[in-house]
């Protein structure tokens, strides 16, 4: 299978997994979407280091009140300070290669295609590992909050 044949079946598969798992009522999800990668408008999410912050862009829900599914670009090399998340999330790498250390564990590096879950309250640091900035599309059944570990 190619890597775009990849890529597309992660995307698909990402949507229809958060969707089934969002608890939605038969009201909410009658109604279908199609939104081209374009339209798609990232903004600053304040996670920041002195390589780049975080950018997100909200394909549906809103990641400051609870349930979503958040598009989150990376700068290539960014590694986060250790923290934590109230909620758990699942994450899958669209573009580049990513990692998702909890703290004390070794990094296994997730290029595009692959799928991590986070446990809330868990130590961990996520990573960009590749010379590209990183793509990845999370689900989070409550809101995101990014609490870093003093």
């Amino acid at each position: 299978m190619k890597i775009a044949s990849k890529i597309i079946c992660a995307a698909t598969l990402a949507f229809a997994f958060s969707a089934a798992l969002a608890g939605q009522s038969p009201d909410d999800i009658h109604t279908s979407v199609s939104r081209p990668a374009a339209t798609f408008l990232f903004g600053p999410t304040g996670v920041k280091t002195d390589i780049g912050e975080l950018k997100a862009a909200g394909a549906y829900g809103d990641l400051s009140t609870g349930m979503h599914g958040t598009f989150i670009k990376m700068p290539a090399h960014f590694v986060s300070p250790l923290h934590t998340h109230t909620e758990d999330y699942f994450g899958i790498v669209i573009q580049g290669t990513g990692a998702n250390i909890q703290d004390g564990k070794n990094d296994v590096n997730l290029p595009a295609g692959s799928y991590w879950l986070q446990k809330g309250q868990e130590k961990h640091v996520t990573k960009c590992v590749s010379d590209t900035d990183c793509l990845f599309f999370i689900y989070q059944p409550g809101k995101f909050d990014y609490l870093p570990v003093k």
